[in-house]
């Protein structure tokens, strides 16, 4: 299939969305999804077949050398391919996704492009923590699920496992998956979206030896269950032959999705309320809803790539209404300005081609526009999408300068680079100190990008060692606190107090969202009514959620309150990101407002003024509330052979850790311990030099608790010495 016609025929399928698929894989690190996405491209004719899922020869969506050199997938790769099934040629949009927790960020954008995903397991290992983390991300996007139970050759091959029991354990991962959706899906998906083999929504087989069955397909090709067995008989060609009659993955896998997973048409129609908060009556909202491709555009970038050769930005993303051309004035609402696209790209395997226009409900790309992930393009200015929200929020920090002075400039430029690249990776840029920080998920994430930053970008940096990122929150309600402008002439009254528990819980689940109120908000105010019991005059008097708290506006008949509220809120955001302490982010806090005098003039309540009494009002009511610092810490699940017991959990103590719960399963030993990120620098090579390089561990959950009462005095002076902050700038 020449490129020219491959183009051709994607233009041709695009057109009816009936006939196109936005998928993912998903699954816990290594159980195969890379392998599998390289055989259905080689399937498809994109690739040739001996290099297909080969670790070795390097799979054709690693796009990094550093992914070829580790064996893992970082990034998420788009790939395209046609399917034929009963008749009808069907477009298929693919993401390959990381299963590694470090690079969870990729897999949640990844998420907000496709409408169904593909969550791989392995036979013997089964649910693992990390493909609990991918599905949730999933069902938070409102993505529907199947199931495909990889690696059946092992069952064969290692424990040598009769028809039976093959039988017996298939089922078991059926119902081990099925009871996870039940836990972690919403409510009227608990039941509408569980997997069943009956109906051909499970697969199995192995994506390394590119074979899998469903049952609708043996039923088709009149293949028997016993078949397994025999495969593993016959000599290597003779197996690829008989696989590819009667077993082949590409069709298998493909059939699943097609007959299981929604068009965008469908899929649309409950998706855009969960992941978009604009009115569904409005002509954009009603053209979202739709996907209607002669209506106003609306694009959101989940990824961004910079293409090697000319170093600009190529932008793929879901484009969920309207018609998308080569040269369209477009608008970013994020970034708040008008940009113009150069060319329209569909993925051809994993080349992107350059086509001429591609109408609503497909994965595309687009160059000649700079953005952030998340970001949403439409024509006039819109309501946005929804924020992208990652599971885990960025805990370690680096430092990082160049080697040579001059190579700031050009240091300072790769940064932006790979932050647009990797929104998981949070960079502050401080251009009067040069000194700049990375923010990242764990310390393989860091490595990763300085390694990058280096090779790719050709800047030789030098980092400092890791410093992980406390929180500041508070213990009790705070007195009423004044904060005055400087010309004295407008007085703020603020009380603070800790933030209810369930509005933690809501925000922690997604249940609210986070960002400033100017309407009534029907979604907030019914969770705070239904589950806080608050009266909606109260819930209504919530204007903003930033990070984790809140912000009331609790003044009564004040006349100039909405001309100085914008003022407020920049200024609250402001002392949330750098809290009294020891200017750590802030969690947990409810800020009020509770009355206030201005000035009738508005010349003098201006930022100048207003600024520094929010400022001091805030701080100044915390310093009376019982100010205290939080650390973060993870739950870790640990596994190793039995025998090392003992070393784990010497070790696992002498990092501050406690064990949360220990199993045996056969030799091997599970336990799980929550451990401050702070002792976890040098974690991985500790453990394995404990357990003699058996040792694995992976990363649960992640939650900030309460420092020790013996550490917060000697914390907080660290991070203060190491900020160079002077007593003056500290507390209120």
């Amino acid at each position: 299939m020449a490129g020219e016609k491959f183009a051709e025929k994607v233009m041709k399928i695009a057109q009816t969305p009936k006939y196109v698929r936005n998928i993912a894989t998903s699954a816990h690190i290594h159980h195969g999804k890379t392998a599998m996405t390289d055989n259905l491209l080689a399937a498809a004719g994109m690739m040739s077949s001996k290099f297909a899922g080969q670790l070795e020869g390097g799979m054709a969506t690693w796009q990094h050398l550093d992914e070829q050199e580790r064996l893992m997938t970082v990034d998420a790769a788009n790939v395209s391919m046609v399917h034929e099934y009963n008749g009808n040629e069907y477009l298929i949009n693919l993401i390959d996704t990381p299963g590694h927790v470090d690079f969870g960020g990729n897999v949640t954008r990844a998420m907000r492009a496709i409408d169904g995903t593909v969550v791989l397991i392995c036979a013997v290992e089964g649910i693992m923590p990390q493909t609990e983390t991918v599905v949730r991300q999933a069902l938070r996007e409102r993505v529907k699920p199947v199931l495909f139970i990889n690696k059946v050759d092992r069952l064969v091959k290692e424990l040598k496992l009769s028809l039976e029991k093959i039988a017996e354990r298939i089922l078991a991962l059926v119902v081990q998956f099925n009871n996870m959706i039940e836990r972690i899906a919403e409510p009227q998906y608990k039941e509408k979206w569980k997997v069943n083999v009956q109906d051909g929504g499970v697969a199995f087989g192995s994506a390394r030896e590119n074979w899998a069955l469903s049952f609708p397909y043996m039923h088709k090709k009149n293949v028997k269950f016993a078949d397994i067995l025999h495969i593993y008989e016959l000599e290597e060609a003779e197996r690829k032959d008989w696989v590819w009659n009667n077993a082949p993955l590409h069709e298998v896998i493909l059939d699943m999705v097609i007959k299981h997973h929604p068009d965008p048409l469908d899929a649309q129609v409950y998706r855009i309320p969960k992941i978009w908060h604009g009115d569904p009556e409005s002509e954009f909202g009603k053209d979202l809803l739709t996907a209607n491709p002669n209506g106003k555009v609306a694009f959101v970038i989940t990824r961004i790539v910079i293409d090697p050769r000319s170093g600009k930005d190529i932008s793929a993303g879901r484009l969920f209404s309207g018609t998308l051309r080569g040269g369209m004035e477009v608008y970013l609402n994020n970034a708040k300005q008008k940009q113009r696209i150069q060319n329209v790209y569909i993925y051809n395997g994993i080349k992107p081609e350059i086509i001429e226009s591609i109408p609503a409900g497909n994965v595309l790309a687009i160059s000649g526009v700079l953005g952030f992930a998340g970001e949403t393009i439409t024509l006039e200015p819109e309501q946005a999408f929804e924020e992208l929200k990652h599971i885990f929020e960025p805990v370690i920090t680096k430092a990082i300068e160049p080697k040579k002075s001059a190579d700031l400039p050009k240091l300072i430029e790769v940064l932006r680079k790979v932050s647009r690249e990797d929104p998981s990776v949070k960079i502050e840029i401080n251009e009067e100190t040069g000194q700049n920080l990375l923010h990242g998920m764990g310390e393989l994430h860091l490595e990763i990008i300085e390694n990058r930053i280096i090779t790719e970008k050709g800047v030789e940096v030098k980092t400092s060692s890791p410093i992980v990122v406390y929180r500041e929150t508070i213990t009790k309600t705070s007195p009423y606190v004044e904060g005055k402008s400087p010309n004295k002439h407008n007085k703020l009254m603020f009380l603070v107090e800790p933030l209810e528990p369930q509005i933690v819980q809501g925000l922690k689940e997604g249940r609210i969202s986070e960002g400033r109120f100017k309407k009534k908000n029907d979604e907030l105010v019914s969770f705070l009514r239904d589950e806080v019991g608050w009266d909606a005059k109260t819930a209504n008097m919530v204007k903003a959620i930033y990070h984790g708290n809140m912000f009331m506006d609790q003044t009564r008949g004040i006349v100039y309150i909405n001309e100085i509220l914008e003022l407020v809120l920049d200024m609250f955001d402001d002392v949330m990101k750098q809290g009294p302490l020891a200017r750590e982010p802030c969690t947990n806090v409810k800020v009020s407002l509770i009355d206030c005098t201005l000035h009738e003039d508005a010349i003098h309540r201006g930022p100048a003024q207003m600024y520094p009494a929010v400022r001091e009002g805030i701080r100044g009511a915390m310093m009376q509330a019982g100010p205290v610092m939080f650390e973060p810490l993870q739950i870790m699940r640990i596994e190793a052979p039995s025998e090392y017991t003992g070393e784990i959990s010497k070790l696992v103590s002498s990092k501050r850790g406690q064990l949360l719960d220990m199993n045996q399963e056969e030799d091997q030993v599970v336990v799980v311990a929550k451990l401050p990120v702070a002792e976890l620098l040098g974690w991985s090579s500790d453990l394995r030099s404990g357990t003699e390089g058996r040792g694995s561990s992976s990363l649960v959950d992640q939650m900030f608790e309460r420092l020790p009462m013996e550490l917060q005095e000697k914390v907080r002076q660290q991070i203060i010495q190491r900020k160079g902050l002077s007593s003056g700038e500290l507390g209120a």
